[in-house]
């Protein structure tokens, strides 16, 4: 099994859902470093179950502990290894899906590739393995300290913030649970979010994401492409199903006369249809994407599956589960692209003398 993600800046994971703890190992990240460690809590309390009426209902803390690689606030050059510990499982609410295949889950796939499986809320397969991914990416985003990310919900089901991320106030981010820069249409999402809730359904959405002030340069191609990597880390995340950049697939409607990016002469762009990347490298200008997540695969209400050996069977999903996972998976969103951003950082000092 894959655990590890990034060059430089390597971040390996181990953990399961209903398991004592969470953690990781933190390498490259360079001596020197002085570290905010409320920042790094209040990135993961973004994240954490049970923040909201609208989001899972599990309560964990979610404090991590750091175990290495930091002295007198600082990194000292060596691996920082990180738990997050495990304080509220209820994994008798798994019992009954011990035999059974949840549709749209990992259940088949883990027990067919590892013969078979922790069904204990999805155990490695589980998004608590995500929290992992904020502690690593709020270092990344305090080494990256000119770089500005900001993601934020952009659509719940049919219901789509049709503005220009330049339009947007990306301080009113917080000011909501469904994490919408746009008051009007967040208390939109929210009503829907509810909705959908109620009939012990699940809604998708998309996440928007805007990095500002990346210097120019970072990516490596040929095979190690910004948005290669930027795509690759996006679609490591559960239920998501689909990542653009740039103009993205309304970039397929247009002519090259239109969609060129015209240059200014200090080098910027008077358009940025290219996303801030051409050629798999930074061009200065914003890096903007957006992420569509899937509805949640467990439902609240009788469906049909399998069991293991292979008998139709009627079940009901049980225990606490996000009716929409778009508002929590902005900060990771965010976590994951600092991380990019921060391994490419590094190995950009080795392009050239």
């Amino acid at each position: 099994m894959s655990n590890s993600f990034g060059k430089l800046f390597k971040l390996s994971t181990f953990g399961e859902s209903h398991g004592k703890a969470i953690g990781g190992i933190i390498d490259g990240c360079p001596a020197g470093l002085v570290l905010n460690f409320e920042a790094i809590q209040a990135e993961l309390d973004r994240r954490k179950p049970g923040q909201s009426s609208i989001v899972t209902q599990r309560k964990e803390p979610d404090q991590v502990e750091f175990l290495s690689g930091i002295f007198d606030k600082k990194t000292t050059g060596t691996s920082i290894g990180f738990i997050i510990k495990n304080t509220n499982q209820k994994s008798k609410d798994y019992s009954d899906i011990k035999d059974t295949f949840r549709p749209s889950h990992a259940d088949f796939t883990y027990d067919k590739k590892y013969g078979f499986r922790d069904y204990r809320g999805g155990g490695r397969s589980s998004a608590r393995e995500t929290a992992n991914w904020i502690v690593a990416g709020a270092i990344a985003k305090q080494l990256l300290t000119k770089i500005k990310i900001n993601a934020f919900t952009s659509s719940v089901g049919d219901i789509f913030l049709e503005k220009p991320y330049r339009d947007l106030n990306f301080n009113l981010i917080e000011s909501n649970i469904v994490r919408c820069p746009d008051e009007s249409y967040a208390e939109k999402m929210i009503q829907h979010i509810q909705e959908i809730k109620k009939q012990g359904d699940t809604v998708g959405g998309t996440i928007t994401c805007v990095a500002q002030n990346v210097p120019i340069g970072l990516g490596e191609p040929i095979f190690n492409k910004l948005h290669a990597k930027l795509g690759s880390a996006m679609l490591s995340i559960n239920a998501v199903k689909g990542f653009e950049y740039g103009s993205g697939f309304c970039g397929a409607k247009m002519k090259g006369s239109e969609h060129n990016d015209s240059f200014n002469t200090d080098g910027s762009t008077k358009s940025n249809l290219s996303g801030g990347i051409q050629g798999g490298i930074s061009n200065g200008m914003d890096i903007y994407f957006r992420v569509a997540f899937k509805p949640v695969a467990t439902l609240l209400q009788k469906y049909d599956t399998i069991t293991k050996d292979g008998k139709s069977i009627e079940v009901q999903g049980k225990g606490r589960h996000d009716p929409c996972v778009v508002p929590r998976a902005v900060p990771i969103v965010e976590a994951l692209t600092a991380m990019v951003l921060a391994d490419f950082y590094l190995l950009n000092k080795t392009a050239k003398l």
